[in-house]
């Protein structure tokens, strides 16, 4: 990373609003160049000397945020709601300070930036600025969400925010993995699991109740924010509500999740409902019920949530020293995430940060495949499913609410989907975790859309690809014990290591472990 020192300098973190310091260039970045950003004009501000101080001791870092906010010009970045994919000439907009979910069609809405403002920076300079705060913990910016908050909610007050410093998760290069199984050198994991809830649910719900939380401050009849679940939303709503200490109601599928999942909201104080149906029978009641109660939705069909997702798209081409992949491969379920992905890479493209895409690939569980079938058809006919029962019980979803957002996706990135079998998605599992990871079934899923796009040959060797793994194994250590211990009916579990028993003696001990080292290969 030629020019880490220079990206990380502390005058972009001193002055987050780029209105307040630097001209716009339009110019090729070079690390030799990066002054040629600053302007050197004498009527406009310099940037504050660089503190080599502490904050005062009783001030908090949200305290710290806030003087230096009242010392800096309001940037002038804005966003809004629009109906998705609508009409350029549309005039139909909504201000985000509105509760509203829908267009007056009925149909899906999506955040639309004020991208002219935004390119009035080149992407030399939004690169510089976003790799300026990693790592750092300056309110609100040391979040890898909050870092591309110009991006995000531009007009939030950092007062607002509610962040658990989410998101900067770890990118894993699945060495042994990919050259043992699947013959690749440069595949890489992408742990979205790696959070504050476990999932990459935080990313959107630190954008959601945030908002939430600045509308409450306004006196918006919002008393509480609820949400259907298969389990890794409503441990993120619960515990971002926790934070900010907004209630938070909780609509599960009884019998659907795993314990893990259903402990989370139930120590974060949610209020939880565990429904006799399925998840798109809670998604049907809790819409009902938020159309009646002053209850914030907090679905992806609220398409706040997606503005934080797509920022893991960014931080995988931060990672990448803005170098772009060729592939990204994400479970899907609800549908919103692939979409999210496509336009956090769609809008570093547009922005000038990149000059490609990668290909998107969206992988389902075959017992919930409705994008899937459609895409077999060719795109030409789509109807939901009743979803079976899956290990992936994140993505057990027959009636996802943003498919017209996938297919958007898709279509514009030529992607593909994929799907795969029980049996398919947990020996896929136990094969990563066998090489080092701890996979969740979802991530099982996704590795197994790779397995299939390798052995057609659609994938490569050479081509650098990444596995967006959303959720920690950590979660479905059932699903594991089970596989491993073989109990799963009509599976063959032909990876599981079941433990030896063995006699606590000298002699038997010996004879076990000489028998077990000369099973393996010591080139191993």
């Amino acid at each position: 990373m030629a020019a880490t020192h220079l990206l990380r300098s502390s005058l972009f973190l001193q002055n987050p609003n780029p209105n307040t310091t630097l001209k716009p260039h339009h110019h090729t970045f070079k690390p030799t160049t990066i002054k040629s950003t600053i302007s050197s004009e004498p009527n406009t501000p310099t940037p504050p000397p660089i503190s080599k101080h502490r904050r005062p001791a009783d001030e908090s870092i949200r305290q710290e945020a806030h003087r230096r906010h009242d010392n800096s010009s309001k940037n002038t970045f804005s966003a809004k709601y629009v109906p998705f994919n609508s009409d350029p000439n549309s005039e139909e907009s909504y201000s985000l300070d509105e509760v509203v979910y829908r267009s007056r069609s009925g149909g899906l809405l999506d955040v639309q930036h004020d991208i002219e403002a935004l390119k009035e920076f080149d992407g030399a300079y939004w690169k510089s600025l976003f790799d300026s705060r990693v790592g750092k913990t300056t309110w609100p910016y040391g979040s890898g969400v909050w870092s591309k908050k110009e991006w995000v909610l531009p007009e939030i007050d950092s007062d607002d925010i509610v962040s658990a410093f989410e998101g900067n998760s770890n990118m894993f290069w699945a060495e042994r993995f990919g050259k043992q199984f699947l013959g690749m050198n440069d595949l890489w994991v992408k742990h979205c699991g790696i959070s504050h809830t476990g999932s990459f649910k935080d990313l959107g719900m630190t954008v959601l109740v945030s908002q939430v939380n600045r509308l409450r401050k306004m006196g918006k009849p919002v008393y509480g924010v609820g949400c259907a679940s298969t389990g890794d939303t409503s441990a993120a709503l619960s515990a971002y509500c926790a934070s900010a200490g907004i209630p938070s109601i909780v609509f599960l599928p009884a019998n659907k999740i795993s314990m893990a999942q259903l402990v989370q909201p139930i120590a974060n104080g949610a209020f939880v409902l565990s429904l006799d149906t399925d998840f798109d029978g809670c998604m049907q009641l809790v819409r009902e019920v938020t159309a009646e109660l002053p209850i914030y939705l907090a679905n992806s069909l609220n398409s706040l949530r997606l503005e934080g997702q797509k920022t893991a798209a960014i931080e995988i081409l931060q990672q990448f020293d803005w170098e772009v992949p060729d592939w990204v491969i994400v479970p899907g379920g609800n549908l919103g995430n692939i979409y999210a992905f496509y336009k956090g890479f769609h809008m570093c493209k547009e922005l000038g940060l990149v000059d490609r895409i990668p290909r998107l690939v969206c992988a389902q569980a075959a017992n919930a495949n409705p994008l899937y079938l459609y895409y077999k058809s060719g795109w030409k006919d789509f109807s939901s499913v009743k979803a079976k029962t899956t290990f992936a019980s994140a993505i057990q979803i027959g009636d996802p609410v943003s498919i017209d957002r996938a297919v958007y996706a898709l279509k514009n990135c030529d992607g593909i989907v994929e799907e795969a079998t029980e049996e398919e998605l947990m020996d896929a599992m136990a094969q990563a975790d066998s090489t080092g990871m701890f996979i969740c079934p979802h991530t099982g899923v996704a590795l197994t859309a790779l397995h299939k796009l390798r052995k057609s040959g659609v994938i490569s060797p050479t081509e650098r690809t990444v596995v967006v793994s959303t959720a920690h194994g950590l979660k479905f250590t059932q699903s594991k014990i089970d596989y491993h211990s073989k109990v799963i009916p009509d599976m063959a579990c032909s990876l599981a290591n079941l433990p030896v028993n063995v006699k606590a003696d000298f002699g038997s001990v010996m004879d076990v472990l000489k028998k077990y080292l000369e099973s393996k290969d010591s080139r191993q």
